[in-house]
């Protein structure tokens, strides 16, 4: 954490500042410091709001990709729906991204048959959760309609 705060002095000297500048600023509530006895530390992150280089200044990360998917099936009665649920969930917790977790959210409507699958996540675990839908609905192994247990 010392790496990460400055004195006066230190301050003064990357701004190119007198060290009474830099107490100035800190009075007038310019730029925030923390009073340890009779010194200030600045944080670097107040350091880098007061120069306007906050944004800058950290290392460009890969941008967060998230995938919102929203699957309707129809014509699934609750036992289906169930074996579907279970088996999509299950697909669901197979990835290990903890910096990025899939989310799976299942309802089924009775009354129209129908269930809807929500997927929340990084593109590549949804990608695969929705290959995994896509050979289980489209497959014609029966998966629905209970007919893998009679094989």
């Amino acid at each position: 954490m010392s790496e990460d705060m400055y004195s006066v002095e230190q301050v003064a000297g990357r701004l190119g500042l007198h060290p009474r500048t830099v107490r100035g600023y800190i009075r007038a509530g310019r730029l925030k410091a923390v009073r340890i006895g009779k010194q200030y530390r600045i944080a670097r992150a107040d350091l880098d709001a007061l120069t306007g280089r906050a944004a800058s200044a950290r290392p460009a990360a890969a941008p967060a990709v998230e995938v919102s998917s929203i699957v309707q099936v129809d014509g699934v009665d609750r036992a289906a729906a169930d074996r579907l649920g279970t088996l999509v969930l299950a697909g669901a917790n197979t990835v290990h991204d903890p910096a990025q977790p899939l989310r799976v959210q299942t309802v089924h409507d009775e009354e129209r048959q129908r269930m809807k699958i929500v997927i929340l996540g990084g593109a590549a675990a949804t990608a695969d959760v929705l290959h995994l839908l896509d050979a289980v609905l489209d497959g014609g192994n029966g998966l629905l309609a209970g007919e893998a247990d009679d094989a």
